[in-house]
């Protein structure tokens, strides 16, 4: 019975849905939807189209010499296959979002509105600059904000994600080494630290060295000091780590590093834990990205859209890539020639990119700053922690937190696997169950230092309310676990489109492209 007393099922021993076959395929209003190759049928097509009337062709002999094979379908199919695709899509709009180091947050709908104006959704990169002077104010304006907000007094604003932002980092370290005519060749990194860390200083030809963590979940800075040497560039530390913890010691790792001669790259993907409280700059940071598509809202997943502007500190910003925006007696221009920042004093590494940065994320990140202004964003950050410690201390007595008796978390809330011995489920089980009741997973064994691990972070958008309801459903899970009842897990999930699939298996052996199966004459 749901709270008004309206029966949600009827009474009596009724089958689960796992229990019953459909001869349709569909599970209630959820339709089965297959692939459009194999609902097209050949010679069907939505729109008549008059054959071409042309005498010959301009293809110098590469014209196909069969059928295209592209499914064929009336409109109404086609309408109604993307409709229920997106039905099926689990998004901020339909429910709390857990995936922890992600922030997916709420994104106002101002901030869409503001990013499509005409002036910037429909400007070309190619534009002559006297004719797009308002996105070059709106990049500077967004600019100027990042600068305050980290206490750096440069950015680099092309980078288009956080991995592209860490070799803007480290390609402006590797430069101001090479000025100093130095030769350095080691990256200090963190064991904790997010994946793209260690692979973006491999790609541009540093080693990596591998720095524990303490008991705390935090960089051993002992470990630290013992590695470092001459052939040190630098170091990359998040912070707040990816265990959700702040790095209390950032003082003493900044002063160790420098004291090598080297430089202090920050992870800023969990800037959003910190925004309008700490200030990276304060803290020894040379360059530290920023995920706009996470601190400020702007909607991301599934590989974009992203941008990762990189804050610099005075010893990396003559070393910033191209382009920058300058004022002059013309207004505002990009400067995209090196001689000409030369004449700046600059020494820029070259280009990340061909053009500019991603306009549309800089109009929703500034649309999103400035609607909450700077009180808003110390709230920001104020919330997000104050809600991951609410799911932190709501779960610790019935789910295993290998930081819990360390302090407070930051934004995100780490859980292990050890509640689960001896129940005979994993945390993959945990997170198909949950998918049956209604939430997306939350990051499961990431980060790798904690065995097992449950990463949950709520964000500051979601309500009492709505983290009530999360935290009834983790417990429930839980208790369930722990009594035995393995089987609502293992198989799960039982309510969802599909069943659970084979990652290990779809990762290593993926089918990318659809192939129509053979003729029943011909099959074997």
């Amino acid at each position: 019975m749901n709270e008004q007393g309206r029966p949600t099922r009827l009474e009596g021993a009724m089958p689960t849905p796992s229990e019953v076959r459909t001869f349709s395929g569909h599970r209630g209003l959820d339709h089965d939807e297959p692939l459009l190759f194999e609902s097209g049928r050949p010679g069907h097509c939505g729109v008549d189209l008059p054959a071409p009337s042309l005498s010959h062709d301009r293809l110098g002999g590469l014209a196909r010499e069969g059928a295209i094979g592209l499914p064929g379908l009336s409109e109404p199919e086609i309408v109604r296959h993307f409709v229920r695709l997106s039905q099926k899509n689990y998004a901020i709009d339909t429910g709390l979002f857990p995936l922890g180091s992600c922030t997916m947050k709420h994104n106002p709908r101002l901030n869409e509105k503001l990013a499509r104006l005409a002036g910037f959704a429909d400007i070309h990169p190619l534009q002559p600059q006297k004719t797009i002077q308002g996105a070059l104010a709106l990049i500077e304006e967004l600019a100027r904000w990042l600068m305050v907000m980290t206490g750096m007094p440069a950015v680099a604003m092309s980078p288009k994600a956080g991995a592209h932002g860490e070799l803007c980092g480290l390609m402006a370290i590797k430069a101001a080494i090479a000025a100093r005519g130095e030769k350095r060749t080691r990256i200090l990194v963190p064991e904790s630290a997010h994946g793209t860390n260690p692979a973006t200083a491999a790609a541009i030809g540093f080693s990596v060295d591998a720095i524990p963590a303490t008991p705390r979940g935090r960089v051993d800075v002992a470990a630290l000091k013992a590695k470092l040497g001459p052939d040190v560039a630098g170091v990359m530390v998040t912070n707040p780590n990816t265990c959700g913890l702040f790095e209390d010691e950032i003082l003493a790792i900044a002063d160790a590093i420098h004291g090598a001669g080297g430089y202090f790259y920050c992870d800023g993907a969990n800037f959003n834990a910190i925004v309008g409280r700490v200030r990276p700059g304060d803290l020894g940071i040379d360059a530290m990205h920023i995920n706009l598509h996470k601190t400020f809202s702007t909607p991301h997943g599934g590989g974009g859209p992203g941008a990762g502007p990189v804050v610099l500190s005075e010893a990396l910003a003559p070393f910033a890539p191209l382009p920058h925006i300058v004022h002059d007696a013309n207004g505002l221009r990009l400067v995209e020639h090196e001689a000409d920042a030369r004449e700046e004093g600059l020494n820029p590494f070259g280009r990340m990119v061909a053009f500019h940065g991603q306009m549309g994320m800089f109009v929703r990140a500034l649309a999103y700053m400035m609607s909450h202004g700077a009180d808003g964003l110390r709230q920001v950050a104020d919330d997000a922690v104050l809600n991951a410690n609410y799911i932190l201390s709501s779960l610790k007595d019935v789910m295993s937190a290998p930081f819990g008796d360390t302090g407070p978390c930051m934004h995100e809330a780490l859980f292990d696997d050890t509640y689960l011995k001896d129940t005979g489920v994993s945390t993959l089980d945990v997170a198909k169950a949950l998918i049956d009741e209604g939430y997306h997973p939350m990051t499961v064994y990431f980060p790798l230092v904690v065995h097992g691990a449950m990463l949950i972070e709520p964000t500051e958008t979601e309500s009492k309310e709505s983290l009530d309801r999360f935290i009834a459903v983790m417990r429930g899970l839980a208790g369930e676990a722990k009594a035995g009842r393995t089987a609502r897990f293992t198989g799960a999930p039982y309510f969802a489109p599909r069943a659970r699939l084979d990652e290990t298996r779809a990762a290593r052996q993926p089918v990318l492209r659809w192939t129509p199966p053979k003729p029943a004459e011909a099959a074997e």
